[in-house]
Parts: C-alpha cells; sequence; structure tokens
C-alpha cells in the first residue's frame, strides 16, 4: 500500500506502469523477465517457478479455500463454462 500512496496512483492507474512511454502498462514478456530475474536472485530454478506456475497455484488456493470453480475460471480469465466429459 506505501507503494500506491508514494507513487500517487489513482482508481484507473497502472500498478506496474510501463519503462516505455508509448505503453501503459508492463507486458506479459516484461513481467515474465522480472519474475525470472526475482526467482534466480532469491535461488530457484527459474524453469521450475514462473508467472505461469504463479498463476496456477493462486488458482488452486483460492479453489482449495472457496471451493468456487467459476470463481476460478473468471479469475483466469475463462469467459465460458466448460463441461467436464461423464465419468469425470
Amino acid at each position: 500500500m506505501n507503494w500506491i500512496q508514494l507513487a500517487q496512483l489513482r482508481n484507473e492507474d497502472f500498478l506496474f506502469p510501463s519503462r516505455i512511454n508509448s505503453a501503459k502498462h508492463l507486458s506479459p514478456r516484461q513481467y515474465a523477465r522480472i519474475v525470472k530475474a526475482w526467482v534466480t536472485k532469491i535461488g530457484l530454478d527459474a524453469s521450475i517457478y514462473s508467472t505461469q506456475t504463479m498463476r496456477r497455484t493462486k488458482a488452486s488456493l483460492i479453489y482449495r479455500r472457496t471451493k468456487n470453480l467459476r470463481a476460478v475460471q473468471l479469475l483466469l480469465g475463462h469467459t465460458r463454462s466448460l463441461k467436464a466429459p461423464p465419468g469425470i
């Protein structure tokens, strides 16, 4: 929260703005580079820990706590509900 106040961000501002003037926010690739650098810096294997693994972990934790599959689907950006095949 201190970062938001220090940067004087408004509700419509991006939390992580781009360093490039023509872009308003970090690109997915730039975000992945930052995460890879953080993971490497703390001594973890960057081939195991990535933005995608963090995304899946967050979704798993939310499902485990809420048992709300639809909420997890929406969080992950899935716009339609997929039905599982019979027997699953």
